[in-house]
Parts: structure tokens; sequence; C-alpha cells
């Protein structure tokens, strides 16, 4: 896809402060390869030490949207956490009419698990929430 990605060795480099403290934040640019431009982001949030839980996120330009920069992007993100962070869950939550958001998560291989309505109050009005997540057991076998 032409982004610019640290590959696995600078990706743990890279959060292995994560490894610290619930609440911690992993947060990466993404950069197309040609010119350095920064695109957008994704990020993994450590959520609970004892549920060995984390949330996964994603933000792109919309000049960027489609074109499988995302996907690219959060692949290495959900690696990093079920393998090098033993996370046993990771979920990624987006408002119930981005489909884009919700066809993304579905194509890395996250399962749909709650339709929650009216959940969040968003510029002035009240939005419907989904909620995927994958099991580390289920990032093995895809595999």
């Amino acid at each position: 896809m032409g982004l610019s990605q640290p590959d696995q060795y600078h990706l743990a480099d890279a959060g292995a402060g994560l490894a610290e403290l619930e609440g911690d934040k992993l947060i990466l640019a993404i950069e197309l390869r040609e010119t350095g431009a920064c695109i957008g982001e994704v990020i993994l949030v450590w959520l609970s030490e004892t549920h060995k839980s984390a949330e996964i996120g994603f933000l792109l330009h919309p000049d960027y949207h489609g074109k499988g920069y995302a996907r690219e992007a959060t692949l290495p993100l959900l690696q990093f956490g079920f393998e090098a962070m033993d996370f046993h869950r990771i979920i990624g939550r987006c408002d119930g009419r981005n489909a884009p958001s919700a066809r993304l998560m579905e194509k890395l291989g996250m399962r749909r698990e709650a339709h929650l309505v009216e959940n969040e109050f968003v510029k002035g009005e009240w939005t419907d929430e989904l909620v995927f997540a994958m099991l580390q057991t289920e990032w093995r076998r895809r595999k």
C-alpha cells in the first residue's frame, strides 16, 4: 500500500513502555512511503491488566479512505498486542453510522459483539455504538 511501517523489531521497541502500566497507549503515525506525509494514526490502548485486554483504534484523513491504508497499519498493532503484549482480547468501537469502520474491523478478523443504541452523545445528537472484538486464540487461528 505504500505505507512506511516499522518492522516488528522497531514496533516492539516503540511499545516497550506500553508493558508498564494499564492505561498506557501506543500511538503510531501512518505515513505515505513516497512523500512521508502523515495521513492518519493507529492506537493501541491497554485497558486492563487483570483481564489482559486492549482497544485498537484508527483515524485516517478522508482523502485516503478506502485504499487499504488503515487495515495495513492496524494489522501490526493487532500482532503486537496479541504476540508481544500477550493480550487475551482486543476490542474496537465505532459510531453505528460509520459503515466503513465497521467493515474494516470485520476485514481485520474482528467479530461484532454489540450494538449499543443511543449510547453516545456526539455533535448534538444521540448515536449508536458498535463494538467489535478478537480473542488471542482467534488471532492465532487466522494465521
